[in-house]
């Protein structure tokens, strides 16, 4: 398996690379002792793209090649469906539990494909992703059940298309919590390319008409110029590390084969970081907190520094060595580079580390300052703080603040912290 540098070209590759390394995982910390909070070893994926670009097939392969995958899909499933069931035997009148998906993949992968529409049921799964662990309390019954998985996600934007200049959070109509448990989150984009177009057409055309063969095409990404470290491109990326060269021959490993050898890599190797590593990853975390020290807000977090460390742990874990090597942790730091320059990517070319945790883009986000600015300049004058809706919209008429979405606009200055929502559609300014 070869994997070493990040790619600037192909997304294609580095997805593949990244769910390689959720089939492996890192290693659980402090999981056997009851007076240490257990520290979480597997990573989660999230996938956005285009619709139609193969991110369901993805899913599929990962969770068959997986020594024990659930493959579920988010418009077809309930909350009970992935956490727990809570039923009555009809003889005796005894509760019984019935596993859902996340519990019925403890110690491997829940892949959750059209992640964008499980809706309301996206709220159960934060305990499960970060404490591995869910909870219930119905009925006089009270516990918690292990749900120790990686979640893998595939989700479509809103709209059936990305839209760059708005951020993951609201092309997916996702809460930062739960889009801040991902360690890692890869863009799809289907953008046209002669080239590409013409060598994926051949390649359907092949396996439609009974040839087979393996594709040679290639999703290309834009290249994003730009003089931020994250966008700087490397050497040697990925993208021609892993893809094939002409005339090179490949002996593909079997389903089978593969599947006990991840098998036994989880069971067995149990790696942990050496000094190099550590050092590498502690300079790349810092380089980020660096980058936004001038924002209004910080959105990277421990959380990045310990999904860079579950990452090393599984690159050492594919190669079964007990230890991680410095090379290791650059591979991953390539890979986390790529995911942060799509993530906070402004669409211009350029880098805002404000765009994640505030889930607005650059055009909503200067509305919503004129927006609170004007509500006090208002508050100010009547002497009163709580508003409706309708109060709320015919204001933003006054001042000529147009946004497509009122209600999501208004739902957005709700979780930012500058409303606090009272009751059925009013609102309280908390800036005064």
């Amino acid at each position: 398996i070869r994997f070493c540098d990040y790619p600037n070209r192909d997304p294609f590759l580095l997805v593949k690379a990244g769910l390689c390394l959720a089939l492996f995982g890192g290693s659980q910390k402090h999981a056997d002792d009851k007076n240490r909070i257990p520290v979480r070893g597997d990573p989660h994926i999230l996938v956005v793209g285009d619709p139609g670009l193969g991110k369901s097939q993805m899913l599929q392969a990962v969770c068959n090649v997986a020594p024990r995958g659930i493959y579920v899909c988010g418009n077809t499933t309930s909350t009970s469906g992935l956490t727990v069931t809570l039923s009555r035997e009809a003889g005796s009148g005894d509760y019984s539990l019935e596993a859902g998906a996340l519990v019925l993949g403890d110690q491997g992968l829940c892949c959750i494909d059209e992640f964008d529409k499980l809706g309301q049921q996206q709220q159960a799964l934060l305990e499960a992703m970060e404490q591995q662990t869910i909870s219930l309390a119905k009925a006089g019954l009270v516990c918690s059940l292990p749900a120790r998985t990686s979640v893998i996600a595939a989700a479509n934007p809103v709209g059936g298309h990305y839209n760059r200049a708005k951020t993951v959070s609201e092309n997916l109509k996702m809460g930062s919590a739960l889009l801040s448990r991902f360690d890692v989150v890869f863009l799809l984009l289907d953008v046209p390319d002669e080239s590409h177009d013409r060598k994926l057409s051949e390649h359907v055309m092949a396996v439609r008409s009974g040839k087979g063969g393996a594709s040679s095409a290639m999703v290309t990404r834009d290249d994003i110029q730009s003089q931020h470290s994250l966008l700087e491109p490397v050497e040697t990326p990925l993208s021609d590390r892993l893809q094939v060269c002409p005339g090179e021959y490949v002996d593909p490993i079997p389903p089978s084969l593969l599947r006990k050898y991840v098998g036994y890599a989880r069971r067995y190797v149990h790696p942990s970081l050496s000094a190099s590593a550590a050092q590498t990853l502690q300079e790349f975390y810092l380089s980020l907190r660096s980058h936004t020290h001038a924002a209004d807000a910080t959105p990277i977090t421990t959380r990045q520094l310990e999904s860079l460390i579950r990452l090393t742990e599984a690159r050492a874990r594919l190669e079964l060595r007990e230890t991680a090597t410095k090379s290791d942790a650059e591979d991953v730091v390539e890979i986390m580079k790529h995911s942060l320059a799509d993530t906070f990517s402004d669409g211009s070319g350029g880098l805002d580390f404000e765009r994640s945790v505030l889930g607005v883009g650059m055009s909503q986000r200067s509305a919503a300052k004129r927006f609170i600015t004007a509500l006090n300049m208002q508050a100010q004058r009547t002497h009163t703080v709580l508003y409706d809706l309708t109060e709320l919209r015919c204001l933003a008429k006054d001042f000529n603040i147009q946004v497509s979405d009122f209600e999501s606009f208004i739902s957005s200055l709700n979780e930012q912290g500058y409303l606090l929502k009272k009751g059925h559609r009013q609102y309280q300014l908390q800036t005064i």
